[in-house]
């Protein structure tokens, strides 16, 4: 691993909504991290995934965040209510990853997902997300050291 990787500093924002599987998820987020040697600065719990783009703005502000996690289970109900908020969700936290540069991994599963589906991305899921927020700091962080290229390619991976 880089050594760089010892100086990212995320943050993770998980919902208590079905938290049966959301917290098992922050668990392995957390081990996926230390695994990872990330510092892990905030953990914020929010009611819902869609109250996740607001505390989102507010970490995102601080200098000692450079990325984000976000840990949620979209469960399918009897209407369309979980395709409303999963998209919602992903759109404003796409947005807020560009308006302050950082990176914002999406760790949240559904819509359309029954409970069995959740409970069967409770590992996958936080890990990947970790992984893509850590790599996606350290991509930004080369990309930001690099001066010009003088017409050769320069690869950032």
């Amino acid at each position: 691993m880089i050594s760089i990787v010892n100086k990212i500093k995320i943050a993770i924002v998980v919902s208590e909504f079905n938290r049966s599987v959301t917290f098992q998820m922050l668990h392995n987020a957390k081990c996926q991290a230390q695994r990872f040697n990330a510092d892990i600065r905030y953990v914020c719990y929010v009611p819902g995934s869609f109250d996740m783009p607001l505390i989102l703005d507010e970490l995102l502000k601080k200098r000692d965040v450079e990325a984000a996690v976000t840990l949620g289970a979209v469960i399918k109900g009897e209407t369309g209510h979980d395709q409303i908020v999963a998209e919602n969700v992903a759109r404003l936290t796409a947005n807020l990853s560009l308006k302050y540069g950082k990176p914002i991994a999406l760790g949240i599963t559904g819509p359309n997902m029954t409970i069995e589906q959740a409970r069967d991305r409770i590992r996958l899921v936080p890990v990947h997300a970790v992984n893509a927020a850590v790599n996606m700091a350290i991509r930004i962080k080369k990309l930001k050291k690099v001066r010009g290229s003088k017409g050769k390619s320069i690869i950032i991976d």
